[in-house]
Formats: C-alpha cells, sequence, structure tokens
C-alpha cells in the first residue's frame, strides 16, 4: 500500500537535497573537548548536526513546584556531542481529571523549561536557521516538542498558543487517549477507526502554523490517514522495525507493540517521512548502529535519523507523586496502561540509583559506556559500514529537511 499526495517521497528529496548541506563544516564544541576521543569520529561529530529526535527533559508540571530543579542541559549536551535535542515533555504522566488540568500543565511545563533555557543561556530553535547558527557559533540548542495533545482538550486555537510558547514539534498522541481523541494508539485497543475528526484538524492547524507532526504512538491506521492529510512530511521520532528485538525477551515483549513493520516504515518513507530509531532493545552502542542499519536498508538512508526516548539531563520526580518515593515508575510511564510493564514491578530489574534503570539517560544508554551519546553512535555507525556522508544524515540531515519542510510554510 502506497499512500499518494504531492509529498511523494522522490519529489520531496529531489526538491530539497540541496537546500543545505547535510555535512556542516563547523565544529559544536572546541577541539579541547575531545580528549580521550578517537580523532576521526570527533572529527565527523564537529562536522555533522547530530540531533535526538525525542529526548524528554523532566521539569514539573504542577504549579506549587515552579519554576523547577537547576538543569545543566549545556554540560550534558557538550558531554553528548550532540548539536540539538528535540526537547520533549507530556502531560499525561498522572490522569488529567478536572477541566483545563492538561492545559495547565502544559503551561507549566513551557514556563519550567522557559527558566531552564533563561538559566542556561539557550534558546529555542524556530527553524533551520536557528539551528545551523547555533551549530556554527558553538551553542548547543533545543527544538520544543509536546508528546500527546491532551492540553488541547478539543480546542484547536490552542495550538497556535503552543506556537507563540515556541513549540515547532507537535506529537500528535501519547499512551493515553486525550478528553478529546486524536486518533487511535497503537498499545490500546482501536476505538476510533484511526485518525478522529478533530485530529485531522489539529494537523491542518499545525500545517497552517508550520509545525512538524510527529505520529508516534499512533496505530497504522491513524497513521495513514494522518498522511493523507498532512500537507508536509511527517515525522515518526522513536521506534524501530518489528524484526530486530534485541535479546531481552521481556524488554522485547513490552516494545513490540511500539515496533513498526517493514510494510508500514516503507508507507511512511514513500510520502517524504522520516522515522527515527531509539536505543531501546540494544545493549551495546554496535546492536543500536545494527537496527538503524536495518532501518536504511528498509527505507533508505534519507528517511533514517536518531530518536532515542531517553533523558539527557536527571530525572525528575515530583514531590506530589508516589509519596515521593524514588524507586516508583519514572515519569513518561502512563499509570492506566497496563501494557507497559513499568509499573507492574514494584521493583523493576536495572532501576539501580533512584529509580533510574540503564538506558534511561542519554549519556548512559549503554552499560560501561566511556564516551558521550552520539560519539559513540558515530562511532559504531563507522564499524557497521556507514560513511560521513551517510553519518550527517541520520545524525540529523534528514530530520532537518522535514523539520524546514513542515516550518517554512510562510
Amino acid at each position: 500500500m502506497v499512500i499518494q499526495n504531492h509529498w511523494s517521497r522522490r519529489k520531496f528529496i529531489g526538491q530539497l537535497s540541496a537546500t543545505g548541506a547535510v555535512v556542516m563544516l563547523k565544529p559544536l564544541w572546541p577541539k579541547a573537548s575531545y580528549k580521550n576521543i578517537d580523532p576521526g569520529v570527533a572529527e565527523i561529530v564537529a562536522k555533522t548536526i547530530g540531533i535526538d529526535t525525542h529526548n524528554h527533559i523532566d521539569v514539573p508540571l504542577d504549579t506549587d513546584e515552579l519554576p523547577g530543579p537547576t538543569i545543566d542541559l549545556p554540560g550534558e549536551m557538550k558531554k553528548s556531542g550532540l548539536s540539538a535535542i528535540v526537547m520533549t515533555f507530556a502531560t499525561d504522566y498522572k490522569r488529567n481529571v478536572q477541566p483545563r488540568e492538561a492545559y495547565q500543565r502544559f503551561l507549566n511545563g513551557l514556563t519550567a523549561m522557559d527558566a531552564m533555557l533563561q538559566n542556561n543561556n539557550m534558546k529555542r530553535s524556530l527553524n533551520r536557521a536557528d539551528v545551523q547558527s547555533a551549530h556554527d557559533n558553538h551553542q548547543p540548542t533545543v527544538i520544543q516538542a509536546i508528546e500527546g495533545c491532551h492540553f488541547l482538550e478539543g480546542n484547536t486555537d490552542r495550538v497556535e498558543v503552543a506556537y507563540k510558547r515556541g513549540l515547532r514539534h507537535l506529537g500528535l498522541l501519547h499512551d493515553s487517549d486525550a478528553s478529546v481523541p486524536l486518533g487511535d494508539v497503537y498499545t490500546n485497543a482501536a476505538k476510533y477507526n484511526g485518525l478522529t475528526d478533530f485530529g485531522s484538524q489539529v494537523i491542518r492547524e499545525a500545517n497552517r502554523l508550520g509545525m512538524l507532526i510527529d505520529l508516534t504512538h499512533g496505530s497504522n491506521e491513524t497513521i495513514n490517514m494522518a498522511l493523507k492529510i498532512s500537507t508536509t512530511p511527517v515525522i515518526i521520532t522513536h521506534t524501530g522495525l518489528d524484526t530486530q528485538l534485541g535479546s531481552d525477551e521481556r524488554m522485547s515483549q513490552m516494545m513490540k507493540p511500539r515496533l513498526i513493520s517493514k510494510e508500514q516504515a516503507k508507507i511512511v518513507a514513500d510520502t517524504g517521512g522520516v522515522i527515527g530509531v531509539w536505543t531501546h532493545l540494544s545493549d551495546t552502542p554496535l546492536q543500536y548502529a545494527q537496527n538503524i542499519k536495518a532501518m536504511v536498508d528498509v527505507i533508505g538512508i534519507d528517511h533514517v535519523c536518531i530518536g532515542t526516548d531517553t533523558k539527557l539531563t536527571t530525572p525528575y520526580r515530583s514531590p506530589n507523586d508516589m509519596g515521593g518515593k524514588p524507586q516508583g515508575p519514572p515519569p513518561g510511564s502512563n499509570p492506566d496502561n497496563k501494557q507497559d510493564s513499568f509499573k507492574q514491578n514494584k521493583k523493576p530489574p536495572n532501576f539501580p540509583n533512584n529509580g533510574q534503570r540503564i538506558g534511561e539517560r542519554t549519556n548512559e544508554a549503554w552499560a560501561n559506556e566511556k564516551v558521550g551519546f552520539y560519539y559513540a553512535v558515530v562511532n559504531a555507525l563507522l564499524q557497521t559500514g556507514f560513511n560521513e556522508k551517510e553519518i550527517g544524515k541520520i545524525g540529523g540531515g534528514n530530520y532537518l529537511r522535514v523539520f524546514n519542510a513542515a516550518t517554512s510554510v510562510h
């Protein structure tokens, strides 16, 4: 099945391949930062714009907890080698019950992120030019995202509110249904026959304003309907092929509903879209690179990116949740979704310190890792057979292409 719209794969790649180099020429960090790192790897990290397209930065969502803890985001980014992250949060970490509750949590999350960025002398990038400028000036940057449109509560006008607050990456769905649903979530029983009318309205409004649509967590029916509506290419930021299940049977069973088939991945790529491969289900950087290669082999080098679904900074635990107990499930887990095994075990395995599990933190994505995330990934991609140009595309070039297409509508 191939969904046709005017953003066909061939036309999209052909029109945008000349709009900017995939491999950038100026390093993000001074050479002194590359101590004890292979010079060839360091050179590629310096030349390319590395972007994690789905990275959770935990901030408080309750008004009485604002502005939240002090976070050294530039320090973690410098360690990682990443030029940018798509800075993500969600409002359905706990059930939204009262009217406007999800909306207020959304506004609180943005306010906390405003303060964090100001304290670190950082700015949100609103378009590809901003990302390029930040990279050229050796400054880490973020692209603001939300995972799940629960905050809309049936009001499409709030999409513009989010846009004016600097949000440029809109995740339509998360684990739980919004009070006014937008579509079927892939880990829940289907109820809406795919994308809802409200979900269609939100996509059209995001297209009008200039936001990149993220269809992660959507069922195949939801994704396919959304592809027919969106006038710009979309992204699925954090998944993997359903043939790449890793060696941990428990994790494989939990994660399989969140993976994408080869057939569905081709549908997304054929409309110009990009798919991010997450670090889950890989025990080493080399296994992660092999999972990336498996995706590239199916949909092509121009349609794959990095989307870890990890946390670059320290996980935040609200004192109002779970009695403040550090061994509770991490934010990002939906307490109402019984398919998420993070909630099923009172003492989940691999949660060693303060409830932190192996693979939760970006710079500690794999056990015993001695270098920052992007350095490890670039090294593994080289070992897997990718060249510098291809790494530039996977690392950030492909994401920037669809981000530019979405945000340059005006």
